[in-house]
């Protein structure tokens, strides 16, 4: 019960610190050479990615970015052919690495480069199946924390707490964007 409330020693320190917190899972054996770089295309995006090119230099960057279909259930409950709920998720899939591909540029990263990975369904859920699954071979993941509160956190959970719990690799957080 005590850790449901407080949390671990990572969160905690989380919820205090605006400084960007490597949390160490894994014994080291050399540098980081790939890294899973979730985004939401929040102004933490930008700030994740800048992290974890300097956090881990020369490493191959993955960007990933995980969607929902808004009001899928609804749409089905509704009568909506299945035809219609895969077009839109088609569409967000093509939103999606689209905006991938523009925070890439503006991170002035080498776009041919760069593997994209566009995936429906729960973010955290999916952050930790890349890692875990080894489906991109991973060995470090930047994200950045939202500013939610406490409560926020307790009842609804959060991406950020629930890759930290169950990842198996090192974890970079950003607490704050940067001001760029």
């Amino acid at each position: 019960m005590r850790h449901l409330l407080l949390g671990s020693t990572a969160e905690r320190l989380l919820r205090k610190t605006r400084r960007p917190m490597l949390v160490v899972k894994q014994t080291p054996m050399d540098r980081y050479r790939r890294v899973l770089v979730p985004v939401d295309f929040s102004p933490w995006s930008g700030e994740a990615i800048a992290l974890a090119r300097a956090v881990a230099p020369g490493a191959e960057l993955v960007l990933m970015h995980a969607f929902d279909v808004p009001f899928e259930g609804k749409l089905r409950l509704a009568g909506v052919g299945e035809q219609t709920v895969i077009g839109y998720r088609l569409t967000a899939q093509e939103e999606a690495l689209k905006r991938l591909r523009q925070l890439g540029a503006e991170a002035g990263l080498d776009l041919g480069r760069i593997p994209y990975v566009i995936l429906q369904g729960d973010a955290s859920r999916r952050i930790v199946e890349q890692e875990q699954e080894q489906e991109q071979d991973c060995d470090l993941i930047v994200l950045g924390k939202h500013g939610r509160n406490i409560l926020e956190e307790t009842l609804l959970g959060s991406v950020t707490k629930h890759v930290l719990a169950e990842s198996n690799c090192d974890v970079v957080v950003s607490a704050k964007p940067s001001a760029h």
